[in-house]
């Protein structure tokens, strides 16, 4: 199973959209998916019309259980499931402060789905504490998406100065800019900018467009409800660059 975690340390830069179309895509393809929503406002759990909460007994992602099973919930589209989200998600980098090795907690807690799934796709809350370590250290690949405003990049500078001080593997990070406004020359400037100084930029971008806007209306993916607009071009093109990373081996074909 390949883990793919959508996460920012800053908020309303475009994760949860990228989540809900990437997660939609890989199941398109034909590959089990399972998106997590580690976010405790359950925003991916809203788009794919569940309700949110875990059953009491899987103990949601505290430790290692089977039982976590029992709180996936199938969505509308075929090979794609959803763990929802959870209000005591707000607390889970306490509960893992309270446990042996609690960088790893997550990814044992994730470990009962491995075999039951190609991929995993985390969409994460935007901050940087015990829980965001924990992502950390389980994802094969990291997407963090840009707004293209120096507030944004700060942010992303920030996020990869942590990795290099803490020892994670920076190289496993992607950034890719999302909300972007082609006429505004502000934008063209900062994404050329950004892809001068950063290694791992993709080239997809994700346009600022009323078609993801719309996701909240329709509670659905683009894809499914303006198949043909640039927005959903832009989600499959971002999706067909994402399993064509060269530190991804695991990814299916």
């Amino acid at each position: 199973m390949a883990t793919i975690a959508l996460y920012s340390n800053k908020g309303g830069v475009g994760k949860t959209a990228a989540a809900v179309n990437l997660a939609y895509l890989a199941a398109e393809s034909g590959a089990s998916t399972l998106l997590c929503d580690l976010d405790a406002q359950g925003s991916s759990t809203f788009y794919f019309r569940v309700q949110p909460g875990i059953k009491r007994k899987a103990r949601g992602l505290v430790k290692e259980s089977k039982k976590v099973f029992d709180s996936i919930k199938a969505t509308d589209y075929p090979s794609l499931d959803l763990l929802p989200a959870d209000f005591s998600h707000r607390r889970l980098d306490i509960e893992y402060a309270e446990r042996k090795k609690p960088t790893e907690r997550l990814a044992k807690a994730l470990e009962p789905l491995r075999s039951a799934y190609d991929y995993l796709i985390l969409d994460c809350p935007p901050t940087i504490n015990l829980l965001a370590e924990n992502i950390f250290t389980t994802t094969d690949v990291l997407l963090a998406p840009i707004i293209p405003t120096p507030l944004s990049l700060l942010a992303h500078r920030q996020l990869l100065d942590f990795l290099d001080e803490h020892g994670y593997h920076a190289a496993r990070v992607y950034a890719f800019f999302s909300m972007v406004d082609g006429r505004k020359r502000l934008h063209r400037d900062l994404i050329a900018e950004a892809r001068q100084s950063y290694r791992h930029v993709l080239q997809t971008s994700i346009p600022y467009l009323t078609h993801v806007e719309q996701m909240g209306v329709h509670r659905a993916p683009v894809g499914v409800f303006a198949g043909a607009s640039p927005a959903a071009a832009a989600y499959r093109a971002l999706w067909a660059e994402v399993r064509r990373l060269p530190n991804s081996p695991t990814l299916p074909g």
